[in-house]
């Protein structure tokens, strides 16, 4: 977990972009799916579908590493991070147009909370 980490964090600041898979610019689940495959863990490309994957983890058992799942624009997972510990995450946001690090007790990101997942 702790390369999973350090992998994402090397991608600060990379452009977002819709169905992204690249360095060139990831949208949220292109993030996660590649740092998952630089770290040779296969895992599925949506947010919906890596929600599907996984142990399912309370909120308050988070460790960093862990995804974090978010209901936005459509019903179900629909946008993912990955939680870096001291309730902060690591994600692709179409808001900010690149890989930022916000807040798990964000307003915003409380209320569209819908879980998270342990992949490794």
């Amino acid at each position: 977990t702790d390369m999973v980490v350090h992998t994402t964090y090397q991608h600060l600041g990379v452009p977002y972009v819709w169905g992204g898979t690249s360095t060139a610019g990831f949208d949220c689940s292109g993030l996660t799916y590649y740092v998952m495959r630089q770290n040779e863990i296969a895992i599925p490309r949506t947010a919906a579908t890596q929600y599907q994957k996984g142990t399912p983890i309370a909120k308050s058992q988070l460790q960093p590493g862990d995804f974090v799942f978010f209901e936005t624009y459509t019903a179900g997972a629909s946008h993912v991070g990955i939680y870096l510990g001291q309730d902060q995450f690591i994600h692709a946001s179409s808001g900010a147009g690149k890989v930022i690090i916000s807040k798990l007790s964000n307003t915003y990101y409380t209320q569209h909370y819908l879980g998270a997942r342990r992949m490794i």
